[in-house]
């Protein structure tokens, strides 16, 4: 990198008439540029997918009832909607007073420090006792993460020569679904290591790892640049009282539509990617939670109807068994059905057959153990197997029921980083496509599309996702048309305001609209408790959430088109 601050972006700016593709037109500064301010999005981004992944069983572990017993699954869905709405006011508060200060000190200074906030934070955030100590380090953690992208942003589109601009933001923007693939990764390693009994909480070691990121803050500090653009309107006096100022923005006409119009468009992307997107992976989990409680029943059926008969309980047990049935079959969902001497085993909420059978079999006095060599052999055959599958090879006594939710909660950590990657592979291309779509069709055309794309995919997936094969494409789907829309953010953004106002109109619109997007994680819980009386409620919040994406749709009309304009001063 020796050289690079020698390269003045001004001496580098392309002759008029130039052509050819557009990443000709960048030279070696410009490169460290892009490189730097994408590696600064992309861990941003990764510590936002690692929340968005570890949020479920951070629930589990910190949120319990007055009596110290595990929360139920609506409670826990509750409690990840006011974390995830917490750590979006954080992202908007940080956003705002960090685009100010990008303005006034500097894009290179006020990136620095975001990167530090965000990155120690997160590792504040595995030592969580509770949950209230976790969403106050989430709070922080998010002031850090929302000042990030608008000194990020703003700093690329000056460097940059204009007709290179939309791509080199495109990009930055794409390269952030590496951050959340490499989250994705990384809940896929600590999940297995969960399942194996390597580690004991993964979501917590997800977290530590978030810190690394700090390091990318002695590489800013050592090379890295004010653009030529920030320098010169810091530099004149006349516009130094006119520099990151809100009243300078909402003074002008023009700069106040302008926001306005950006913050609603940043909303409807916001509350469709945080407030249901990203809980699609929660779904994923509700799915595979019936799919491995499937494999399980077959493991225990031997007639193919999923039937376990009376009979094969010990006698001494059978009063337990009828007790525990018919004190479930008092609730609204029927999750047991006991007639004729047969235990009918349904899915159980939250959890897998084999564990929830065995459960019932335990003794009163003790009864989540059960001792293999005192049931019948018929019986015995058929539970060895899962025995003998999701016992860990660590645990001191056969504790089926612990057994079988420890490997469980592996593997859907596992599984819930393997959705995070599909989803993000389709967002680059999505992110990466939108800026040339944009450059084809314009600004506003191609956001008209990205809403609607996005608003049907989403639809859909929680609607119809039902198995592991539909993971695979519907998932790609969904991310490739929800985060098209945030490659539009990056570029449309930037050109809407002067130099002086960069950071602060480009904070307003992707983070203003976080205080009331911030309502969305909260309310598709609400929703979710709302529709508990259909099943599987998560699905009817979702779809019904969709709609917020008609909001971009309807106030697209009243924005400026600036394809092939430059940027304002």
């Amino acid at each position: 990198m020796h050289g690079f601050e020698e390269l003045a972006p001004s001496d580098s700016q392309p002759q008029p008439g130039r052509s050819g593709p557009w990443h000709r037109e960048l030279n070696r500064y410009h490169w460290f540029v892009l490189v730097v301010a994408a590696l600064g999005w992309l861990f941003d981004t990764m510590d936002q997918q690692l929340f968005n992944l570890a949020r479920v069983p951070a629930m589990k572990a910190l949120v319990t009832n007055a009596d110290g017993s595990p929360a139920d699954d609506k409670t826990i869905a509750l409690y990840g909607g006011y974390a995830t709405s917490i750590f979006l006011i954080g992202w908007a508060t940080g956003g705002l007073a960090f685009g100010v200060l990008g303005d006034r000190i500097g894009r290179a200074k006020t990136m620095l420090l975001t990167i530090l906030i965000y990155s120690l934070c997160t590792g504040l955030s595995a030592l969580s006792k509770g949950f209230w100590d976790f969403a106050f380090y989430r709070f922080i953690t998010g002031l850090g993460v929302g000042g990030e992208f608008a000194v990020g942003v703003s700093l690329v589109a000056e460097v940059m020569p204009d007709r290179a601009r939309p791509f080199a933001l495109g990009l930055l923007q794409a390269l952030s679904a590496v951050g959340n693939i490499t989250a994705a990764l990384i809940s896929i390693v600590l999940g297995r290591m969960e399942e194996t009994g390597a580690v004991g909480s993964a979501w917590r070691w997800m977290f530590v790892i978030g810190t690394l990121p700090a390091l990318l803050a002695i590489l800013i500090r050592r090379r890295l640049k004010e653009p030529e653009r920030w320098q010169q309107t810091a530099a004149d006096r006349s516009q130094a009282k006119k520099t990151g100022s809100y009243g300078e923005l909402f003074g002008d006409p023009r700069w106040r539509r302008r926001a306005i119009v950006g913050m609603l468009m940043a909303f409807a992307g916001v509350v469709g990617l945080w407030g249901i997107g990203f809980f699609s992976v929660d779904l994923i989990r509700l799915v595979l939670n019936k799919r491995l409680a499937a494999a399980d029943v077959a493991l225990l059926d031997s007639n193919g109807d999923q039937r376990i008969s009376i009979t094969d309980v010990p006698t001494a047990w059978q009063s337990n068994v009828k007790r525990v049935l018919d004190s479930i079959n008092q609730q609204e969902a029927p999750i047991r059905d006991f007639a004729n001497g047969l235990v009918r085993l349904n899915a159980p909420n939250g959890g897998g057959y084999a564990g929830e059978f065995i459960r019932l079999l335990g003794d009163e006095n003790n009864p989540e153990m059960v001792s293999l060599s005192a049931l019948p052999a018929s019986l015995k055959d058929r539970l060895q197997p899962i025995f003998d599958r999701e016992q860990a090879p660590t645990l001191p006594s056969k504790t089926l029921t612990g057994a079988i939710g420890k490997a469980n909660a592996g593997s859907l950590t596992r599984w819930a980083g393997i959705t995070s990657m599909f989803l993000n592979l389709g967002a680059f291309f999505g992110i990466y496509g939108f800026s040339y779509l944009t450059h084809w069709l314009g600004r506003k055309p191609a956001f008209a599309m990205a809403f609607l794309a996005a608003m049907f995919s989403t639809a859909a997936v929680f609607a119809y996702l039902d198995s592991f094969t539909q993971i695979f494409w519907m998932i790609p789907l969904m991310g490739f048309c929800q985060l098209a829309l945030f490659g539009g953010y990056a570029i449309y953004f930037p050109e809407l305001f002067p130099t002086r106002l960069r950071s602060t109109g480009t904070s307003f619109c992707y983070n203003v609209g976080r205080f009331v997007a911030a309502i969305g994680p909260s309310l598709l819980g609400y929703l979710t408790v709302a529709f508990g009386d259909k099943p599987e409620p998560m699905r009817w919040a979702g779809v019904t959430m969709c709609s917020v994406f008609l909001l971009g749709l309807a106030v697209l009309p009243f924005a400026p088109e600036t394809k092939g304009q430059p940027l304002p001063e």
